[in-house]
């Protein structure tokens, strides 16, 4: 017996729509962001921006802080990239540990709207999520080649929290500090921690 029902239709997205509708969501919220500040941009206002359904938007993003995710996620694999090429070719580790170091604070501050989701927001980063988890990880490792002694866990975690967005958003914000100012204080804790042994 023939097969003589309809084709059944679906009514989702396909694939290569719903990419679309994700690129077009984080380019209209890097503008708005932009123009406007993270805090002050809400997703309804995305969604009204960008010419798409509240439905729609909330399938790729559960809230802000994901979009902000999802805006970071480029220059983070960069930085990542970056390093793994890095460390796969040196062999200093501490020149390596002080290259991290300042890429890694520059890219706080380049980010740092993004990485706080807006200061009015309670969705502050925290220290543990695996997107900077790799951070520590990192300084773990170049602290341990470079022969540092004592509490190395502790003292990368010295060195990973003044990276955090809190930190350096309050030496900014509160404190005035420029950026120069902050890497120079990252940098030279590093090497009061790596003293005698870089």
């Amino acid at each position: 017996m023939k097969n003589n029902s309809l084709p059944i239709i679906s009514n989702r997205p396909s694939r290569a729509d719903a990419m679309k509708n994700y690129r077009l969501l984080l380019e209209t919220a890097r503008q708005l962001f932009q123009k406007h500040g993270v805090a002050a941009v809400s997703m309804t206002q995305l969604a009204e921006a960008a010419g798409v359904g509240k439905g729609t938007l909330y399938r790729h993003f559960n809230n802000k802080l994901d979009v902000c995710y999802a805006l970071l996620d480029e220059d983070q694999r960069l930085l990542q990239d970056q390093t793994l090429q890095r460390l796969r070719k040196s062999q200093n580790p501490y020149q390596d540990l002080i290259w991290f170091l300042e890429q890694a604070a520059r890219f706080v501050m380049h980010n740092s709207d993004l990485l706080a989701c807006g200061e009015n927001t309670q969705s502050m980063i925290s220290l543990d999520i695996p997107a900077h988890i790799w951070w520590r990880q990192t300084i773990i490792m170049l602290l341990n080649r470079i022969g540092v002694e004592g509490d190395v866990d502790y003292k990368a975690d010295v060195l990973y929290v003044m990276l955090h967005v809190n930190t350096i958003h309050f030496q900014r914000k509160t404190l005035n500090y420029d950026a120069e100012r902050i890497i120079t204080g990252v940098l030279n804790t590093a090497k009061q921690l790596c003293q005698n042994f870089s």
